[in-house]
């Protein structure tokens, strides 16, 4: 059985066996099968793997968030101890640049104490290299981080999480299944069901039928978590492409760069889902924190400086790197490139003041 169709082939015989299943199960045997899995088996970042982020394109990205986190520490008092959070941090670098930005703000990275969320050993292996000299805890879920103060970081992380979809039917709705026709995945409508969680989709007016909601199941508990940290201090900064109450077929798979058919090669494809920020918004406690308003990447990132720290790193560019250079920083702000396509929100304690660059 050729290594390219062996998770196919076990996903078949599972939908044989069992029925079959919904989009959020395929996701996540695509992505995390033990052996099979598209991130327990590769590095899929940079110009080698599948796709690039942000902390790949420029060390300003890092740059900029950890900077914002900083100052955060510092109108918060500057606790002695407190958590340094990344969620899915990819190969280390948001990281390693976060920590050598602060390194300019006198007892930051002393006080702190770096931890990753990530499920991928082969991840976890790389991210120590790229963090060597830095002492890292690391995790498999949320659940595990300390209850201190906590700084967080989550940049593409959310759209990797497993979603549902439901088709509005009437009063009801059909959940999207995958299946199998003639030895080929495909895509089924399972009966018609309620969805309460969906019922506000229909607020302030029902919604047509045939319209396509995603919902991600895990988004809930994992922004819960998140929100109970930060409740004793802190704050927490999601970065990843979506809108707010996202509407429509938005799964998508990435293969050498390149946009295929998500059911064409399983755990051989990043799979991704645009993110719902109404969702995050809706899933944290206002009795422990409270958001910020949604904005654009490009506006964030400009309103903490990025423009001023490239015009400060040209300095001593020149040619093909100076070039390189000014390509970076317009493909993370531009309105474009990443600057629209990527929205920020942020966590913060209740009656704490908003990081820099957010709004109310």
């Amino acid at each position: 059985m050729p290594d390219a169709h062996r998770l196919r082939d076990l996903l078949i015989g599972r939908i044989r066996a069992t029925g079959p299943l919904t989009i959020a199960d395929y996701m996540a045997d695509c992505l995390l099968h033990p052996s099979l899995g598209y991130y327990s088996t590769r590095d899929p970042f940079g110009t080698g793997g599948d796709f690039i982020t942000a902390p790949e394109i420029s060390q300003m990205f890092g740059e900029m968030l950890g900077l914002c986190l900083a100052q955060v520490w510092i109108d918060q008092g500057r606790p002695k101890l407190f958590s340094l959070v990344e969620l899915g941090p990819g190969r280390g670098t948001l990281m390693a640049d976060v920590l050598r930005a602060t390194r300019a703000v006198p007892g930051f990275v002393t006080a702190a104490r770096v931890h990753l969320v990530e499920a991928s050993e082969t991840l976890r292996q790389i991210q120590a290299d790229t963090l060597f000299g830095h002492d890292v805890t690391w995790h498999g879920t949320v659940n595990d981080l300390p209850d201190l103060p906590t700084f967080l970081l989550a940049n593409e992380f959310l759209d990797a999480l497993p979603v549902r979809q439901h088709v509005r039917d009437g009063n009801t709705w059909r959940e999207r299944l995958v299946t199998e026709t003639e030895g080929a995945l495909s895509f089924a409508l399972g009966p018609a069901m309620p969805v309460p969680e969906l019922n506000y989709h229909n607020v302030p007016a029902p919604l047509p039928d045939g319209t396509l909601v995603e919902r991600c199941p895990a988004l809930p508990g994992i922004v819960g978590t998140v929100a109970s940290r930060v409740a004793r201090g802190g704050t927490a900064i999601f970065i990843d492409y979506g809108h707010w109450r996202s509407r429509g077929d938005t799964l998508q798979a990435l293969r050498n760069h390149t946009p295929e058919d998500p059911l064409a090669h399983p755990g051989q494809a990043d799979l991704t889902a645009h993110v719902d920020f109404e969702a995050i918004a809706r899933a944290t406690p206002a009795s422990l924190c409270s958001v910020s308003a949604m904005i654009s990447q490009g506006v964030i990132l400009e309103r903490l400086g990025i423009t001023a720290r490239a015009q400060a790193l040209a300095q001593s560019m020149g040619g093909a790197r100076l070039n390189a250079h000014v390509a970076a920083h317009r493909r993370l702000t531009h309105p474009s490139d990443m600057g629209d396509l990527f929205k920020a929100m942020a966590l913060l304690p209740d009656g704490a003041a908003l990081p820099p660059g957010f709004d109310r």
